[in-house]
């Protein structure tokens, strides 16, 4: 059995926990994503239902459906706004937003989709100078 890697929203309210394998982890930028997280994309790790548990604050945990989406939905902590981890639609997945977690998942993301839709001002982190904390 794969160790428990947990995560939490920013209040501490809600916990959760999830083991691996992980299926996919990945950068998304369609739009749906860049609105929720309020970034130029998610990092979204992919678990089965059955490798997830809520471990404190489910109670919590507020979900929005987008109506015309299939399989898009969202989670979040109803105290803090934190994105939390959300089953699709179809139920067989979990997203996981890798900016949850409270330890490292031993796992790098491994594509992009949606780049097409990627926001028009994102720019290669590559690019970009890269400081330790705030500039001066």
């Amino acid at each position: 059995m794969e160790k428990q890697i947990n995560g939490s929203c920013l209040c501490g309210a809600v916990t959760y926990g999830i083991r691996g394998p992980f299926k996919i982890f990945q950068y998304c930028h369609c739009s749906r994503c860049r609105k929720f997280t309020g970034s130029a994309h998610a990092s979204n790790l992919f678990v089965p239902p059955e490798q997830f548990q809520w471990l404190s604050g489910e109670d919590s945990v507020g979900r929005f459906e987008h109506p015309v989406a299939k399989y898009y939905a969202t989670s979040f902590c109803k105290i803090c706004g934190s994105s939390l981890p959300w089953l699709t639609k179809g139920g067989k997945n979990v997203v996981v937003g890798a900016g949850t977690l409270d330890s490292d998942p031993e796992i790098k993301p491994f594509q992009n989709i949606f780049w097409d839709s990627k926001a028009p001002w994102f720019e290669d982190t590559g690019k970009l100078p890269k400081f330790g904390k705030f500039p001066k």
